[in-house]
């Protein structure tokens, strides 16, 4: 009998983990049928994109899941969420999710302090202490199941329902579903610091697929997955990085942008605007190109944070229009905006991986705060600068959260950046110009220590993520009995 599966692709992230990879294809070749559930507004164009016998795609009606969770006892699931988002355990570093704690407090008022978030830190505490009442919290969520995809689940009787997280976006309602049916769940993670940000699983999951034993010991140490559920496989969206498959040769990306040739290539791509301004990293850069104060003369490509393309808060558009002016101030300042996928998918399609990847290769040093992005310049095995140059006070607007980043070195996927010494951190303008001289004076510096980081956060280097995330799932479709933890893959 064929099996036939849902993948639940509902950010942009997952369109590349499971299209642009081999997960996808290799469970085709192997007989598997596919059901890709993504946003609505965009099916259509991605359905047509990567077209093939035994690949269809549904709708994952997000709006309507949206709609859901905005009008069915809202403040009910909304504290679900949060207790979920911030009662992993104590096992693991915490630091990330301690950040989200006082966010929520700050952007609330009195009444909400005192009736909703001292009760839920005290509910906090209990979470992470106890495994029982973590395991508690994901059943109490199943009374919120309601029933979206009942006719996708009569019309394709899937053997397995994947998504690109454990239930801690919208797709919790199509987990909850699948579970309620008897179907087997599986997780595959797609972000770096997902297992030590979100935490409890929105739904009962049966498997997981992660990058690395970092991940994992995360997983199973933060909220009791088995290790024998959870596969170490890589990340297979970034197989195309190892096989240099969206590189464009570095002529042509330098006319791309109008670039120099003659003046060494520094990057910066914006993150974390969600909790800081970004715009103190950029202008200290844009000065020490344009004074020429560098050991070698230098031109500047920024990245634009999908964040920025966002209306709410307005704070998030004005820093982009704040960039856009320095592009015009300085000659050597170039601006490069991420391309959108259309959608709920945003600026997260992975319309631009051969940008992405090009300006990683290409970049002499690349700067950005902490963003997944190192780990993905690391893989190219370019000099990386962590940024953590502050606006006093941070955002500067009444009810908007804002968080030093001097102060997130500490979150679990920073800190391992800094203790892996694959890059340097500037704390100032002296220790920017500083870091980016050593490097531009010596680009194998801290090389060796690249490469360990890349090996011990994404463990599959040679661009198989995708094959080995395929077959663990066919391994659960055919015999889920016989699987075994698999801590130690090959690299």
């Amino acid at each position: 009998m064929t099996k036939r599966i849902f993948i639940s692709a509902d950010h942009g992230m997952a369109v590349i983990y499971f299209l642009q990879s081999d997960v996808i294809s290799t469970l085709l070749d192997a007989g598997v049928e596919v059901v890709v559930l993504t946003d609505d507004d965009t099916k259509d164009k991605i359905a047509a994109k990567f077209a093939r016998p035994g690949l269809s795609f549904a709708g994952l009606r997000l709006k309507q899941a949206q709609a859901y969770a905005d009008s069915v006892q809202p403040r009910r699931q909304w504290l679900l969420a949060y207790l979920r988002r911030v009662g992993g355990s104590w096992r693991i570093n915490t630091q990330a999710m301690d950040s989200h704690i006082w966010e929520v407090w700050a952007e609330n008022g009195w009444k909400f302090r005192l009736g909703v978030w001292l009760p839920a830190a005290l509910a906090i505490l209990i979470l992470r202490t106890s495994r029982l009442a973590r395991r508690w919290l994901v059943r109490a969520q199943e009374r919120f199941t309601p029933g979206l995809y009942t006719d996708l689940f009569e019309k394709y009787h899937p053997d397995l329902v994947i998504a690109s997280t454990a239930g801690w976006r919208l797709d919790r309602y199509l987990l909850r579903e699948a579970h309620q049916r008897g179907i087997p769940t599986l997780a595959a993670i797609v972000g770096w610091d997902n297992s030590s940000s979100y935490t409890i699983s929105g739904a009962p999951m049966d498997y997981a697929t992660c990058w690395s034993q970092l991940q994992k010991d995360e997983l199973v140490l933060g909220s009791d997955w088995p290790p024998q559920r959870v596969h170490i496989g890589g990340i297979s969206s970034y197989d195309g990085y190892f096989r240099r498959t969206w590189q464009l040769p570095r002529e042509e990306y330098f006319r791309l942008h109008g670039l120099d040739p003659a003046r060494k290539l520094i990057s910066y791509a914006c993150s974390f605007v969600h909790f800081a301004p970004n715009f103190p990293n950029v202008e200290a850069l844009a000065r020490l190109v344009a004074s020429d104060s560098l050991a070698e003369p230098a031109q500047l490509l920024v990245r634009l944070h999908p964040s920025h393309f966002q209306n709410r808060p307005k704070i998030f558009a004005e820093e982009r229009e704040r960039i856009f002016a320095l592009e015009k101030q300085y000659p050597q300042v170039h601006v490069v905006r991420p391309v959108a996928l259309g959608g709920s998918l945003g600026y997260y399609g992975g319309e631009d991986m051969d940008e992405k990847a090009s300006m990683m290769a290409h970049s002499d040093v690349f700067v950005t705060v902490y963003s997944t992005m190192v780990v993905e310049t690391a893989v190219h095995d370019t000099p990386i600068v962590a940024a953590v140059l502050d606006t006093p006070g941070g955002w500067n607007q009444p009810g908007k959260f804002s968080l030093s980043l001097k102060e997130i070195g500490d979150w679990p996927t920073h800190q391992r950046f800094r203790r892996a010494n694959a890059g340097r951190v500037a704390k100032d303008e002296a220790e920017l110009r500083a870091a980016l001289n050593a490097y531009l004076e010596n680009p194998a510096l801290d090389a060796a220590a690249r490469r360990q980081f890349v090996a011990d956060e994404i463990t599959c280097t040679d661009g198989s993520a995708g094959r080995r995330t395929a077959e663990f799932i066919l391994q659960v479709l055919r015999s889920p009995q016989s699987l075994t933890s698999t801590s130690n893959q090959p690299k």
